[in-house]
This record gives structure tokens, C-alpha cells and sequence, in this order.
């Protein structure tokens, strides 16, 4: 009989690996959780958790990363988690940070403490947005993820204001009279963006080291921070687990969903450039509940206009931000590598002096 073999986990990232040592099970979500194969919420949940470390509170709406990780009495949190309402969680860790300054400067507590809010879209995109809106207004030092499903899977699949146009949900429904969905999805992180917050972005887990990248970055930046996760649902999107993470390259690969980041709305980089994208159609093809769009030139049409049309707006913002950044003295690359206290102290003096009102 042959001798089987021993597996081997070998890191994709050696400081990931590093500080995987920490947690009791490798990996700050513990085993057990109750969410569906092929589902990428818990390595987006994972990620983030292994570069924020130990000393993090987490929070989350109702969802499903609430359903399957902490129906009482069991939890597959690590760290502390808070569990709120669908509208208000951003508004609870406002608190909680706000509490946990107070503290600090009376030195009743002495270690950093960092504080991520972790939601699905509908309770960022709908739901919760007055809360998320106020915690950006106000700049709390939180860092928040949308995962990015596309719709209320939870509660059986309907339809958010992030779903596509054309996919069909239990709400938008596909007939002789209706397509699926008819309007075109939200564009929450341009939204973010435009509040102004000192660094927003959109990422992918398929690439792992953008998404890591971001986090890492995000927890460097003093303020709010907010990163929108595309996230595979093959419950709602009926795509096969084994090629849950494909469907999530090619929506990077097709331009669907471009990954990008943004410095205080003024600074734009695109991070991911395909040479020859994808066409829309394979990405439509891999998910049961769009492909039927492929029979419909209209609609694709439609597909095609929104997501060209953005493309180009980030092209041209992009290359705006390399001219502002060429007349302070850098580059795009050497701003967005910088630290967040060197950024302050380097860039921000001489956005100052290049005002209109001077």
C-alpha cells in the first residue's frame, strides 16, 4: 500500500503565515461556521483578521456572516465581535471607537486597539448607509468591508441595490414580461470616494495580494477606511464551489468589477490593468442567474455601456491624479506608497499651496 503522503500548507504569503501563529486554529475564523462551500466570505473575513491581529473588535449587521458564525451558543470568532441590528453597525463601532479613545487619553487603556466593521451589501448598500454615511462624515478610525455578494442571499435571495441589471433574484423575477432586474447596480465605492474619506478601495479575493496590500494599507491610515469586496455567492449566483474564485477573476479580468483605490477623493490608481479583457459574456455565462441576458442584446447592451462607461471614468481620474501629483513633485505610485504619516507631512502642505483661491 502506498504511503500517503503528508499535506503541506504552503504560504502564499510568508507574513500572513507569520501571523497565523497567533490564533488558536491558524486562522482567526475558527472551523466549524456554517457557511456554504465554495462561499468566499471567510477567506475575505480571514485576510483581514490575520493583518489587523489580535487587538480588533469586529462588528457586523444581520447577514450572513452573522447567521453562520454566531448563532448562540456557539461563535467562530476569535476576537471580540459585535453583533447589531441590519441598520446601525457602523454606528456602534463609532461608539465603541469613540468610547475606546476616551480611555485611552484618561490611560485607562494603554495598547492600539483597531475596530473593523465587516458587512454584507445589502445592509451597506441600503440598509445601513445613514450609518455608514455618518461614520465617514465624522472620520472614526474604523476600517469598513462590504462583501459583496449582490444581493440579500440570507434571507433567500433577493434584490439589493447592488445587483446587476438583468440577474434574477426572488424580487426580480424572469419572464415573458420581465427581464430580472431593470436598473443598473448602485456604485458604492465611487459613493465612498466621494465622501472624501482618507483612503477607499475595491478589491477582489481571487487576488489575494491586492486585497492584503489594501488592508495592510488601511490599517497604516488614520480615519475611516472602507473597502468593497466582490463576493462570490454560489447559492444566489448557482455557480459550482470549485469555481466560485474563477467567476471572481473574471470579473476582474472583464472589467465588471475594476480593482482601484483612492486617497482623500483626489488621488485615483487603478491596480489592475488587463491587456486583452475578458469579455463580459464569459463572466455572465458562469452564473445561472444572469446567463439568460446572453439571449437578450438589449440588456447586454446595457451590461456593456455601464461597465465600459466606468472604466473610462476611472481611466480619466487616474490620470488626473498622475497630473495633480506630477505638479506637487511625485508620482501617482510614490504617494500611494507612502505611509499615512508621511503623507501628511509630505503631501498634504503642498495641496495646501496649490489652492484656486490663492
Amino acid at each position: 500500500m502506498a504511503k500517503r503522503k503528508k499535506f503541506v500548507n504552503i504560504p502564499v504569503l510568508t507574513h500572513l503565515a507569520e501571523e497565523s501563529h497567533q490564533w488558536p486554529y491558524e486562522n482567526p475564523l475558527a472551523p466549524g461556521h456554517r457557511m456554504c462551500p465554495g462561499c468566499s466570505i471567510p477567506p475575505i473575513v480571514n485576510m483581514i483578521l490575520l493583518e489587523y491581529g489580535k487587538d480588533t473588535v469586529a462588528g457586523s449587521n444581520t447577514g450572513c456572516l452573522e447567521v453562520t458564525t454566531g448563532v448562540f451558543p456557539y461563535t467562530a470568532w476569535t476576537v471580540p465581535w459585535i453583533h447589531v441590528a441590519f441598520e446601525n453597525n457602523p454606528a456602534v463601532l463609532s461608539g465603541a471607537e469613540a468610547a475606546y479613545k476616551a480611555f485611552k487619553k484618561k490611560g485607562k487603556i494603554d495598547k492600539e486597539i483597531h475596530f473593523v466593521s465587516i458587512n454584507g451589501d445589502g445592509g451597506t448598500y441600503d440598509i445601513g448607509f445613514q450609518a455608514l454615511s455618518g461614520a465617514a462624515e465624522r472620520n472614526h478610525n474604523i476600517l469598513y468591508v462590504c462583501y459583496n455578494n449582490e444581493g440579500y442571499q440570507n434571507t433567500g435571495y433577493q434584490r439589493s441595490s447592488a445587483t446587476p441589471i438583468g440577474a434574477f433574484t426572488k424580487t426580480t423575477p424572469v419572464g415573458s414580461k420581465i427581464v430580472g432586474k431593470e436598473e443598473k447596480r448602485k456604485d458604492l465605492t465611487l459613493i465612498m470616494a466621494a465622501h472624501e474619506i482618507p483612503y477607499t478601495a475595491q478589491a477582489n479575493p481571487f487576488n489575494y495580494k491586492d486585497f492584503t496590500r489594501k488592508i495592510r494599507k488601511s490599517k497604516d491610515v488614520k480615519g475611516f477606511k472602507f473597502i468593497n469586496v466582490l463576493q462570490s455567492c454560489t447559492l444566489s449566483w448557482r455557480t459550482k464551489p470549485e469555481e466560485a474564485f474563477r467567476a471572481l477573476k473574471l470579473a476582474t479580468e472583464s472589467l465588471y468589477w475594476p480593482l482601484y483605490e483612492v486617497i482623500e477623493g483626489r488621488f485615483w490608481r487603478i491596480n489592475v490593468k488587463p491587456s486583452k479583457p475578458k469579455p463580459i459574456e464569459d463572466y455572465i455565462a458562469m452564473q445561472p442567474r444572469w446567463r439568460h441576458v446572453l439571449k437578450m442584446p438589449q440588456v447586454l447592451d446595457k451590461i456593456k455601456e455601464e461597465i465600459y462607461t466606468k472604466w473610462d471614468y476611472l481611466l480619466r481620474m487616474e490620470k488626473l491624479s498622475k497630473e495633480l501629483a506630477e505638479d506637487l513633485g511625485f508620482t501617482l505610485d510614490e504617494i500611494f506608497e507612502m505611509s499615512w504619516d508621511e503623507y501628511q507631512e509630505k503631501v498634504k502642505p503642498k495641496l495646501k499651496e496649490k489652492t484656486y483661491l490663492s
